[in-house]
C-alpha cells in the first residue's frame, strides 16, 4: 500500500474544503496541503454553463450524487430527493449560484447558544474577506476576495413582472439581501463571473500549479480517518482498486459536507457507539450527536405552464433559442445562457408581527417539478416558498462501513407540525403574488391546484410535492457543551489533530441559501488554524 505524507489533509473540495485548502497553503508556503476528493477534477461543461444547472441538478452522474432519503412520513412516504455536488467546488459546481449570508440574529444565535466567536460582528469579516462582488466594497461588502459575486447580466422581463407582482402583493424592493437588511423582493446577486459560473474550485484553487505546495488528489474516495489512539494520524484512501493512504503531520479537515462529514466521522469510528458496532465498526469515541441535528429547507413550488418571453422549457422555439444563444455567451457572456434559472426572489413574514423574515421565495424563469426531474412540454415559470428556520430535525446514519455505499439520510421534513403550518402561509403568500396584475401578461395555468386553494388543499399539495431546497446542515453540531460534535474553534470533541470545516458545524440552519455560510467556516477554519483574525495580513489567492 502506497503511503503519502502532508502537513494538512483536507478532505472534501466543497465551498468550505476548497477555502481552507487554499488559505492554509497560501499563509504556509513552507507546509505541504493535501486536498482529497471523491469526484472529478474538471467540472462538466454544462457546469460553466449557467443555464446547465437544469441539466445537473436532476440527474445522477460523476458531478451529482443525487441522493434519495428515507420515505419520509408527512409527505405521504415519498423518498425525498437530494442532489449534491461531486468533484472540485463541490455542490458549488451544480447549484444555482446565489449569494446569500443569512441574517445577523442567526450568528447571534450561535453565540448565544456557547458558540464563542460566531457571532455576526465576528464573522462579517470573513464575509467581506472573502468576497469581490462587482458592485464595490462599503461596510458590508467586500472587494478583491475570491468568490466573484455579479449581477445576472442579462434583464428578464418574466422576472421583472414577478417583481413587479410581489410590489403589487405589497412587499417592498430590496436591492441587496447582503445588505443592512434582508427583507423585501428584488433579483439575487450569484457566484458568476462575465456570465459564467465562478464555482469554489475556480474561486479559491484556480488553475493548477497556483500554490505549489497544494497536492490535490481528485477521484479519490477518502475510506476513513487512522488513529494512534485518539489522535487523527492520516487518511485511507481509494483510488478506483487501489488502496492508499496518507499520514498527516500537523491536522486533518473534513469538509465533505452535511452527509459525507458524519459519515466518515461515523465510518472511521467516531460517533453513536451503538450503531457503530451494529454496523461492525470498531469505536474510537463515541459521540451520540454524530448525524443527529440534520436540519434542511423544506420548499414547496407553484408551477404555472405559460408561453411569454423570457420563459425556459422544452419546445421547438426554446431549443432554437438555445443554439443562438451559444455564440453570445462564448464571446461575450451574454445572452440567455446566463441564466441561474432563479433569477429572483425575497425574504418575507409570515405574520407581520415577526421581527424577521421567515420564508424565502425562488421566481424561476421555468417549470420546476420534482427538481426538473419530471419533463414537461412547454414553457412556464415557478414560485419556490421554503421554511427559513425549520424546527423538524433529522439525522444521517450508516448504511454500511463503506464510504462508497450512499449514507442513510432522513430529513423528517414537517415532523413538527409547526413547519407544515409556517409553509401553508407561505404557499398562500406565494399564490397572492402570482395572481396580480402585473403578472397577468404572461397568462399561465397552474401544473396542479390554483392559485386559491384554501389551507386544507394547501396541506394536501405539499404533502404530495414539498422536499429540499437544497441546504442541509448542522450533521456535526458545534458548540461548547458536552454533546457538540465540535467544539468553537471546530476540533472535533473527543479527538486530537481533527476538525471539521463545513456546514455540518452549523447549530442552527441560516436564514438562507447556504454557500457563502459555508465558505465563510471555511475562511475562519484556516484561521483557527493558523491562530489568526480576520483583520491580520492575508494571502489572497493569486490569479
Amino acid at each position: 500500500m502506497a503511503i503519502d505524507e502532508a502537513d494538512y489533509i483536507v478532505v472534501g473540495a466543497g465551498p468550505g474544503g476548497c477555502a481552507v485548502a487554499a488559505r492554509l497553503a497560501a499563509a504556509r508556503p513552507d507546509r505541504t496541503v493535501m486536498l482529497v476528493e471523491a469526484g472529478p477534477a474538471k467540472p462538466s461543461v454544462l457546469s460553466d454553463v449557467p443555464l446547465g444547472i437544469a441539466a445537473l441538478v436532476g440527474r445522477r452522474g460523476a458531478h451529482n450524487y443525487a441522493y434519495e432519503t428515507v420515505p419520509q412520513a408527512a409527505l405521504d412516504g415519498r423518498r425525498g430527493y437530494q442532489p449534491r455536488g461531486r468533484g472540485l467546488g463541490g455542490s458549488s459546481l451544480i447549484n444555482a449560484m446565489i449569494y446569500i449570508r443569512g441574517q445577523p440574529q442567526d450568528y447571534d444565535g450561535w453565540a448565544a447558544a456557547g458558540c464563542s466567536g460566531w457571532s455576526w460582528a465576528d464573522v462579517l469579516p470573513y464575509f467581506r474577506r472573502a468576497e469581490d462582488n462587482a458592485r464595490g466594497a462599503d461596510a458590508m461588502h467586500g472587494e478583491g476576495g475570491p468568490l466573484r459575486v455579479e449581477d445576472l447580466r442579462e434583464a428578464n422581463a418574466a422576472t421583472q413582472a414577478f417583481l413587479a407582482a410581489a410590489r403589487q402583493a405589497g412587499y417592498p424592493e430590496n436591492p441587496d439581501f447582503n445588505g443592512p437588511v434582508q427583507e423585501g423582493v428584488g433579483p439575487y446577486q450569484l457566484f458568476q463571473k462575465a456570465g459564467r459560473r465562478f464555482s469554489a474550485a475556480r474561486a479559491y484553487l484556480g488553475e493548477a500549479g497556483r500554490y505549489p505546495n497544494l497536492i490535490v488528489r481528485a477521484d479519490t474516495v477518502c475510506a476513513g480517518v487512522s488513529f494512534d489512539g485518539r489522535r487523527a494520524t492520516g487518511v485511507r484512501l481509494r483510488q478506483g482498486d487501489v488502496e492508499t493512504s496518507a499520514r498527516v503531520r500537523e491536522e486533518i479537515v473534513l469538509a465533505a459536507g452535511a452527509f459525507g462529514t458524519p459519515q466518515l466521522l461515523m465510518a472511521s469510528g467516531v460517533g453513536p457507539a451503538a450503531h457503530l458496532r451494529a454496523i461492525g465498526i470498531a469505536v474510537v469515541h463515541d459521540a451520540p450527536e454524530v448525524g443527529a441535528n440534520l436540519q434542511d429547507h423544506v420548499d414547496y413550488t407553484t408551477s404555472l405552464r405559460a408561453s411569454a418571453d423570457g420563459l425556459f422549457g422544452l419546445s421547438p422555439a426554446m431549443i432554437v433559442r438555445t443554439l443562438r444563444a451559444i455564440g453570445p455567451w462564448r464571446h461575450e457572456g451574454r445572452g440567455l445562457l446566463t441564466t441561474n434559472v432563479a433569477e429572483a426572489g425575497g425574504f418575507v413574514k409570515s405574520d407581520p408581527a415577526l421581527d424577521r423574515p421567515d420564508l424565502q421565495l425562488h421566481f424561476c424563469v421555468g417549470m420546476v417539478d420534482d427538481h426538473g426531474r419530471k419533463s414537461r412540454f412547454g414553457t412556464g415559470y415557478s414560485l419556490h416558498v421554503c421554511a427559513l428556520r425549520p424546527h423538524s430535525r433529522g439525522s444521517v446514519t450508516l448504511a454500511s462501513a463503506d464510504t462508497r455505499v450512499a449514507p442513510v439520510i432522513d430529513p423528517r421534513f414537517l415532523s413538527d407540525p409547526r413547519d407544515m403550518e409556517l409553509l401553508v402561509r407561505g404557499a398562500t403568500i406565494a399564490q397572492r403574488i402570482l395572481a396580480q396584475p402585473a403578472l397577468a401578461p404572461l397568462g399561465g395555468r397552474p401544473l396542479r391546484g390554483s392559485l386559491h386553494d384554501d389551507a386544507a388543499a394547501l396541506r394536501a399539495l405539499i404533502r404530495a410535492h414539498a422536499d429540499t431546497i437544497y441546504h442541509p446542515v448542522g450533521t456535526c453540531r458545534m458548540g461548547s457543551d458536552a454533546a457538540a460534535v465540535v467544539d468553537p474553534q471546530l476540533r472535533v470533541c473527543g479527538i486530537d489533530g481533527l476538525r471539521v470545516a463545513d456546514a455540518s458545524i452549523m447549530p442552527a440552519l441560516v436564514s438562507g441559501n447556504t454557500q457563502a455560510p459555508t465558505a465563510m467556516i471555511g475562511e475562519k477554519a484556516a484561521d483557527l488554524i493558523l491562530r489568526r483574525n480576520a483583520s491580520g495580513p492575508i494571502d489572497r489567492p493569486a490569479g
